[in-house]
């Protein structure tokens, strides 16, 4: 039987059906022999749970319901024309969709009753890259009837189709999605049909707002479920996608928003990933610094991304990578076991602007941008990321201790925007230390002082200070073993340890800058002045005055530590000397040490104490910061 081929049947003349006649005449014949399936071979293996030219990780959906299956038919899903499913669902014959260029493919089977898989409350996404939305409003709208018939009527007379109405109860303004190529024809009807209410102010000129997309989303198991439509809002809002217009039945089988062009594979991405569509939630990751710390998370990450994604579900995708020199993006993901060869063979020049840029262009979703540098250019673009609803992860200090002002906006701007400003590695390295401040103040405690040795650079120069290593001995070797900055002035003035007790003290809820701490330095300020060479000459005059009164702590078995304390809101740090009742004294290497004195913790402070330094635990923590983004 021809199913494409057809004749007219007043001239007779041989003609066609149109695109879609074979499915129909198909289903047609179906329903009339109450035949007990239809068969439709395709070039495709089914129904996809989305677009798989965006999404690669789309798979094939096996089971529809005829409702779910008109839906995405509907909705830009091309797999079968929609007409085909009446006749067959009036008749409730099951529909298989095969594909004729790969057989052994399952297909997708259409009929009344489709089991539930658990947990997902959606089926598929569908979406309309044509869409262009006409808004009528006025206040002489409300409460008069007939003025929607007048808008259909009107366009269904110039054959303009609507896909999507949305009206707020108010009804002062109805909006109306049509495509592209229709707008304008729409524009010209309906402002000569409400010609005289725009003349006399009650209705505004009617214009199109063009160039955007529309998505469904769909599933019957959407019914009765409460949370669907917030979770959907909730991701798009997190991701920095703007909902234009939104429309949903009382079916609640379909929720259909329209979007701006430039956001549609984002949002088709973030839906996939949010609504378990997709095998694995994604996290998108641009890291910024491949010294000793950025290197050693990246391998971290490599190591772990298997089994992440086999035990947790969860995939971390590096898309972006960049040292001061070299840039490199890749939307699908960075081979993280040869990156340094490949960034130095085909990075692009890079810049902190054009990092910033290319992240942005870039417009992914579930984006996270990690800086392992030092650098105050990087820091700076944190705004402006958090803005465009990337989550910042920071290893790097100058922002957390910047001016009160920034570092409360940046945190304000994350809050708002619904992302997350995470910097626990600012201090302790991989400690816990900023999280647990926070999770005592949120749960209603107060933090009344801290204590802590915080420099593991100086730590280890206080230690390895004897008879036989002194002062500047002690210096060169902790340069030597990368515990000090190449310039241990920086270490030496303390500068490091005013910035992190600033931090402990902005995050413990106290209004400090780093001027206000009171420094009570060890190394005479005529020291940092000069060249480094002129330091590393000068350094060893210290040693005698450091060696002697080394000798008299030995005697009184007393030990040096570089101690920050903030108490009564006041912020100090200086050397102090400790015995051997006190916490502080048997610390040893490069560890840190901190005591929280709290409303709850007050007899007995709080320590929280370990490896303060070093490239590994650091990467560590920053890891740990990027998983509790992805909330598993």
């Amino acid at each position: 039987v021809p199913g494409f081929i057809s004749s007219d049947k007043v001239t007779g003349d041989v003609t066609n059906l149109g695109r879609g006649g074979s499915d129909y005449t198909a289903a047609i014949i179906a329903a009339a022999l109450d035949a007990s399936g239809l068969e439709i071979w395709t070039d495709v293996d089914g129904f996809m749970t989305a677009d798989p030219r965006v999404i690669s990780t789309a798979y094939t959906i096996t089971e529809l319901s005829y409702v779910e299956a008109t839906e995405l038919c509907n909705f830009g899903a091309k797999v079968v024309y929609p007409p085909t499913i009446y006749p067959v669902c009036h008749k409730n014959i099951p529909i298989l969709i095969k594909n004729t260029f790969n057989p052994e493919a399952v297909g997708t089977i259409i009929k009344q009753q489709v089991s539930s898989p658990l947990g997902k409350a959606i089926k598929g996404i569908s979406s309309i890259n044509d869409t262009s939305l006409i808004t009528v409003q006025g206040l002489g709208m409300v409460g008069v009837i007939g003025v929607n018939y007048r808008i259909f009527k009107v366009l269904a007379k110039s054959g303009i189709s609507v896909f999507l109405v949305s009206q707020a109860s108010s009804e002062n303004s109805t909006s109306i999605g049509v495509r592209n190529a229709d707008a304008d024809l729409a524009c010209e009807v309906l402002n000569e049909e409400f010609a005289k209410e725009i003349e006399m102010g009650e209705i505004g000129h009617v214009c199109a707002e063009k160039d955007l997309a529309t998505v469904a989303i769909v599933g019957e198991n959407m019914k009765h479920t409460p949370g669907i439509a917030g979770k959907l809002f909730g991701t798009l809002g997190r991701n920095g996608i703007n909902v234009i217009a939104c429309a949903q039945g009382a079916s609640e089988t379909n929720i259909s928003f329209v979007v701006e062009s430039k956001s549609l594979r984002k949002s088709l991405n973030v839906i996939h990933d949010s609504f378990f569509l997709s095998e694995y939630q994604v996290l998108n990751l641009f890291i910024c610094g491949i010294g000793t710390v950025g290197d050693s998370l990246i391998e971290q990450i490599r190591c772990q991304q298997q089994k992440l994604m086999q035990e947790n579900g969860l995939k971390l995708n590096v898309v972006g990578i960049a040292n001061s020199s070299f840039a490199m993006f890749r939307r699908e993901g960075l081979d993280l076991s040869n990156y340094r060869v490949e960034l130095k063979e085909k990075g692009i020049k890079n810049s902190p602007k054009i990092f910033h840029d290319e992240v942005i262009k870039m417009n992914i979703f579930n984006s996270v941008f990690v800086d392992c540098t030092a650098n105050a250019e990087v820091a700076a673009l944190y705004k402006d990321f958090l803005q465009h609803n990337i989550s910042v992860v920071a290893a790097n200090k100058i922002a957390a201790s910047s001016k009160y002002d920034n570092y409360r906006e940046l945190k304000q701007v994350a809050r708002h925007r619904g992302v997350k400003f995470l910097f626990e590695t600012n201090v302790g390295a991989g400690l816990p230390i900023i999280n647990t401040i926070n999770d005592l103040i949120n749960s209603g405690d107060k933090i009344l002082k801290i204590e802590a040795v915080l420099s593991g650079t100086l730590n280890y120069i206080f230690n390895k200070i004897s008879a036989d290593i002194p002062f500047s001995k002690a210096i060169q070797m902790a340069k030597e073993e990368g515990y000090s900055e190449p310039d241990p002035r920086i270490d030496l003035s303390g500068k490091d340890v005013i910035r992190k007790l600033v931090i402990l003290g902005r995050e413990a809820g106290y209004r400090l800058e780093q001027e206000d701490v009171e420094k009570h330095l060890f190394v005479p300020a005529e020291y940092f002045e000069g060249s480094l060479d002129d330091f590393w000459k000068r350094v060893s005059t210290l040693d005698a005055n450091f060696e002697a009164q080394r000798k008299l702590l030995e005697s009184e078995k007393k030990h040096w530590c570089f101690v920050a304390r903030l108490e009564n809101g006041k912020a100090s740090v200086g050397l102090q000397e400790v015995d051997a009742s006190h916490p502080f004294y048997g610390l040893e290497g490069s560890n840190n040490i901190i005591l929280l004195t709290t409303e709850r913790y007050k007899e007995y402070p709080m320590m929280i104490r370990g490896y303060g330094a070093g490239a590994g635990v650091t990467a560590a923590g920053v890891f740990a910061d990027i998983m509790s983004i992805a909330n598993v």
